[in-house]
C-alpha cells in the first residue's frame, strides 16, 4: 500500500471503506471460481434459516432489490437449487422453496466463503479476527439501531 497522509490514513469511516471495495472483490471472485454469485449464498442461505418464503420477503431478509431477486431466483431455480411454486393463499405470489441439489450446493458455497474469509483475513491472527468481528459486529448494530 502506497503511503497515506495521515489525515486520510486515520479516517476509519475511509479504511472501512477501501477494505470494503477489496472485501467485495475478493468475495466476488472466489464465488466466481465456484460458479456463483454473492447473491446466490445469500439467497440458499436465507431459505436454509427461515424456510420456503415468497420472493418479496426473501428479498427483504437478504437486502437483494426485487428486479435482481428475479434473476437470481430464475439462475437458481435453472440449476435446480429452489422451486418456484404459485403460492396457495394467493396465486399472484410465488413461493421459493430450497431443494436438495440446493442444500448441497450450500454446504459447498460455505466451504467456499470459509476459504475466502481466510484468505481476506490472512493478516491476522485468530484472535484479532475475532475482535475486528465483534467489533465489525457492533458497530453496525449500532447504526442499524440508530439510523
Amino acid at each position: 500500500m502506497e503511503v497515506l497522509p495521515a489525515i486520510v490514513r486515520d479516517l476509519p469511516s475511509w479504511l472501512l471503506t477501501q477494505t470494503a471495495v477489496h472485501a467485495h472483490r475478493i468475495v466476488s471472485d472466489g464465488l466466481g471460481k465456484v460458479g456463483a454469485h454473492r447473491s446466490h449464498y445469500r439467497v440458499l442461505a436465507a431459505l436454509r434459516d427461515v424456510g420456503p418464503m415468497s420472493q418479496a420477503a426473501l428479498g427483504r431478509r437478504t437486502g437483494i432489490y426485487l428486479s435482481d431477486m428475479v434473476a437470481t431466483i430464475n439462475q437458481l431455480v435453472e440449476a435446480g437449487y429452489v422451486e418456484r411454486t404459485p403460492d396457495p393463499a394467493d396465486r399472484r405470489r410465488n413461493v421459493i422453496t430450497l431443494t436438495t441439489p440446493g442444500r448441497s450446493q450450500l454446504r459447498r458455497l460455505q466451504r467456499q466463503v470459509a476459504q475466502i474469509q481466510d484468505d481476506l483475513l490472512a493478516p491476522l491472527s485468530t484472535k484479532e479476527r475475532e475482535q475486528l468481528t465483534r467489533l465489525l459486529v457492533r458497530l453496525l448494530e449500532y447504526h442499524t439501531d440508530n439510523p
